[in-house]
């Protein structure tokens, strides 16, 4: 297996393209929008992963997707946290609809279920030049002291895409139990491997953890 960004740069065989627009980085795999709504969740979205909650204010968000002020309390009356629940359904149904392709083109193959969403991860990573952290894992980090009901919606959110990652698994005849802990696994390791990517400006982690999720995957079943 080739290493490195031009690797992961040119990997297309999934047929998920990633993007590196102000609207999504994530997958073309979500419809595009263009109207004032839209592209301020994009932009909420798109900040939220680079800079975290906190640190990413309204007038900002305004600014940068070019919404007008008025456009944008019509849609968002409730400002910031009803923005921020819209960018959070965004995230995780982009992030399914990626994980349902994965899923889709390795049916009944584990391994390459998973090699294939490292290598999709790490692909993304670098098509943002390492700026893009994960939205959940971001707002997870602040959200518990700001807003309780955020912070569920997070949770839902990785319960739901991990849920994709254990179905696979139990199409491959994991015992659920089996299934379920190798997708929490395989989660928390996508989710470290990001945060060290970014500060190693490397994809390499993808790989060494793909390694150790796929022997893990083999290992004979108890």
């Amino acid at each position: 297996m080739r290493k490195g960004a031009s690797y992961y740069g040119d990997h297309h065989s999934m047929s998920i393209t990633i993007v590196t627009s102000s609207e999504s980085c994530y997958a073309s795999a979500m419809p595009r929008k263009t109207d004032a709504r839209a592209r301020a969740i994009a932009t909420a979205e798109r900040l939220f992963r680079i800079q975290g909650f906190t640190a990413t204010g309204l007038t900002q968000i305004i600014e940068e997707s070019g919404a007008p002020k008025g456009s944008f309390y019509f849609h968002f009356p409730r400002g910031k946290a009803q923005l921020a629940e819209e960018a959070i359904d965004h995230y995780v149904a982009s992030r399914i609809a990626v994980l349902r392709n994965i899923s889709a083109n390795t049916t009944g193959d584990a391994l390459n279920f998973v090699r294939e969403i490292f290598r999709t991860f790490a692909a993304e990573m670098v098509a943002s030049d390492f700026q893009y952290g994960c939205l959940m894992q971001n707002l997870a980090n602040e959200l518990p002291a700001l807003d309780p009901d955020l912070t569920k919606r997070v949770a839902r959110g990785f319960v739901d895409s991990t849920e994709v990652i254990a179905e696979h698994f139990r199409g491959c005849g994991f015992a659920p139990a089996r299934a379920s802990s190798t997708a929490a696994a395989l989660v928390a390791a996508l989710e470290g491997a990001r945060t060290i990517a970014r500060l190693e400006r490397t994809p390499a982690v993808f790989d060494a953890l793909a390694d150790a999720s796929v022997q893990s995957c083999a290992a004979p079943r108890g």
